[in-house]
């Protein structure tokens, strides 16, 4: 038997180890009441996230698909259903769980998807999760940026007639859908650029392979612009928190908080991915002006803090930290995500999908030098 003594340096030395935990680490301490968690989708980028975490964390899930994207995959654990978002959904009625997770919603089809699903599940869940978008800001100028900017309307956002609701526009009006379908049962998660292991965009991945790499590395700016993206498991780990917790309303999922300046990042994935190279810093504008344009397929991950993009990194996260969002360090998303991508294909990684081509860097480069 433990004596009082034994008991308290067992306890103390506990609690030593847990202080030692990151705070995203100390979530697993946390005790929870099992839920029954739907998942829209589940088989693309973050679905599996959210399935494993939920999965660690002891719940029952059930997801909803065609079937098509690798039938499967979470085996005997999960229970999968199928069907269609755009019309059939019978398959989902007269069942009940806890709260759904809505991550399928996409493009022009996003308000109608979303109607349809929060149609058929208002009486059958408590909790209608849908993960959005920060793209449904209309106005990204302010600094710091919050929940209660303005997002995007035909009436302050018009468009064509005959055209597809754009990607910004679709999700601000999904989110409506929702909310009008089950009024203070929504909570809605609006994540900026999701980054990780696994992304097939390499919008992040650019940047730890072409550190990696060595070499004359051109970054974009002056290095004081800021980025806030999150890491997919930090995305899944906050939902599933808000899941558990049963927590109502507008979060964004971005961090840290109020963004770090490019140069910050660049430092970071330099440290975590043992890169040799120099950098060389080029003015934005000379890059727009030579075709290569913030946030575009040739420069991922970054945007320009000034004008209408003035808050678009700047984001004040303060309740979202403490409805238990964690951020894990930018180095350890780019050693994570560098070590995944070397597990690919030889011509997969030959053929990286945004950043610069080395004859195009190479060019760019003595067109500033030369300037």
């Amino acid at each position: 038997m433990l004596t009082r003594r034994d008991f308290l340096g067992t306890s103390l030395a506990s609690l030593g180890a847990a202080s030692l935990l990151a705070p995203r680490d100390l979530l697993a301490l946390r005790p929870v009441a099992p839920r029954k968690i739907l998942i829209l989708g589940g088989t693309g980028f973050v679905g599996p996230y959210d399935v494993r975490r939920a999965l660690e964390r002891g719940h029952q899930v059930t997801i909803f698909n065609r079937g098509r994207s690798a039938p499967g995959m979470f085996g005997k654990d999960v229970e999968e259903l199928a069907g269609d978002r755009a019309g059939d959904l019978s398959i989902l009625k007269g069942r009940r769980w806890d709260v759904v997770i809505d991550e399928s919603a996409s493009l022009a089809s996003a308000p109608e998807w979303v109607k349809n699903a929060a149609g058929v599940l208002r009486d059958q869940v408590d909790q209608y999760l849908f993960i959005s978008t920060r793209s449904v800001y209309q106005d990204l100028s302010r600094v710091p940026m919050t929940k209660d900017a303005p997002v995007l309307t035909l009436e302050n956002s018009p468009v064509a007639a005959g055209t597809p609701l754009p990607y910004g526009h679709a999700k601000a009006y999904a989110e409506k859908e929702a909310l009008a379908a089950m009024p203070g049962r929504v909570t809605i998660v609006r994540p900026g650029l999701i980054v990780g292991p696994e992304d097939d965009t390499d919008r992040f991945t650019y940047w730890p392979v072409r550190i990696a790499r060595g070499g004359d590395v051109l970054v974009p700016g002056d290095g004081s612009d800021h980025v806030q993206v999150i890491d997919v498991r930090d995305l899944a780990n906050f939902c599933i928190r808000l899941a558990e917790d049963r927590t109502y309303g507008i979060f964004n999922g971005v961090g840290p908080q109020g963004g770090q300046p490019f140069r910050a990042v660049v430092e970071q994935i330099h440290r975590a991915v043992g890169g040799t190279g120099t950098y060389t810093w080029v003015d934005a504008d000379f890059l727009r002006a030579n075709g290569a344009n913030p946030y575009g397929r040739e420069l991922p991950m970054f945007q320009v803090m000034r004008g209408r993009t003035a808050g678009f990194a700047r984001f004040d996260i303060t309740p979202e930290l403490a409805a238990g969002l964690t951020v894990r360090p930018m180095g350890e998303t780019a050693r994570d995500t560098l070590a995944w991508f070397r597990t690919l294909p030889a011509e997969r990684q030959a053929a990286i999908k945004t950043g610069f081509t080395p004859e195009r860097e190479r060019e760019l480069l003595a067109k500033w030098r030369a300037r």
